[in-house]
């Protein structure tokens, strides 16, 4: 059922795109890039596969060691086309721009801490404290139901004190919901867990339109598609990496708390990173903290 969810939003978006999009122009058509989506798909699936089994087989098994070996050259043969390719999938040149590489790689960190994080806290309230998967789902309706609201202020706020600016609070907002956590035991009162992920939520849903609007303003307009395109693919592999990097963590603790715990630790820590890059980057760029950048739809914080 929750895939038949999407249908009636599928269809409504065909439609306003058929009634209102107007067709862009062409200069020239583009051919896929297959050589380098295979390449890339090979690394992330590898890369994946070796954290995953690695919490189970040990880093030191010879399947891990080849998955990790095998991610690394097929990154490399990735880098490699795409700096030869007349028709690039991701063209290279745009990481020259320093505010696009931070924005970039604060979007995959992000999306490691957070996904990572919701992971194993749904194995927390279902292992730990027994739920059904029903219920379970029930437990994150509050930290996904403050993600809206912090998207509508995100853009004020971003306006008042800088997008840059916003972006770093929002980090450390969801950087201190994870040390709030720290302390989480099998008794946890569940009100007090929920305060601290609507902290995580909220930071996150704060961070994200500023971190859009600031990629897509570093490039020029005409390469605007290719920019959210690679924020969107660097968020989602932060995502795969994050769930596999904590499950591994989780699966080989020696307990699962002791995983948990430490799935928190490194989250609160990435987080920080995240935030000191994007703010150190936007002063080395002497980017104005009262640069206008259009906003995105609210709603788009997960």
């Amino acid at each position: 059922a929750i895939f038949l969810v999407n249908l009636p939003t599928g269809l409504a978006g065909l439609w306003l795109s058929w009634r209102y999009a107007s067709e862009t122009t062409r200069a020239r058509s583009r051919e896929i890039d297959l050589p380098g989506q295979l390449a890339a798909i090979g690394a992330l699936g590898a890369l994946a596969g070796a954290i995953i089994e690695g919490g189970a087989l040990g880093w030191r098994h010879p399947a891990v060691i080849a998955a990790f070996v095998g991610a690394t050259v097929l990154a490399a043969l990735f880098i490699w086309r795409e700096g030869r390719a007349a028709q690039p999938m991701l063209p290279l040149s745009l990481f020259g721009h320093r505010l696009f590489a931070l924005t970039s790689l604060v979007g995959l960190l992000v999306n490691i801490a957070i996904y990572g994080l919701i992971f194993v806290l749904s194995l927390y309230f279902q292992r730990i404290n027994g739920l059904s998967a029903w219920w379970t789902g029930l437990a994150f309706v509050p930290m996904m139901g403050a993600v809206l609201p912090v998207n509508l202020l995100a853009p004020r706020l971003a306006e008042r004190i800088g997008p840059c600016t916003t972006i770093v609070v929002g980090a450390c907002v969801s950087a201190l919901g994870c040390l709030g956590l720290l302390w989480i035991a099998a008794d946890t009162s569940y009100w007090m867990i929920c305060a601290q992920m609507i902290a995580i939520s909220g930071g996150l849903g704060l961070l994200v339109p500023p971190l859009t609007s600031t990629l897509l303003g570093s490039v020029e307009k005409a390469r605007s598609g290719i920019a959210a395109g690679v924020l969107n693919a660097t968020r989602q592999t932060g995502s795969v990496l994050g769930v596999a990097l904590f499950g591994s963590l989780i699966a080989g603790a020696g307990a699962f708390m002791e995983g948990l715990h430490l799935s928190l630790a490194i989250s609160a820590a990435v987080l920080l990173l995240a935030a000191g890059m994007i703010g150190r980057g936007a002063r080395m760029n002497n980017v104005s903290e009262h640069t206008h950048f259009p906003f995105t739809i609210p709603g788009t914080g997960l």
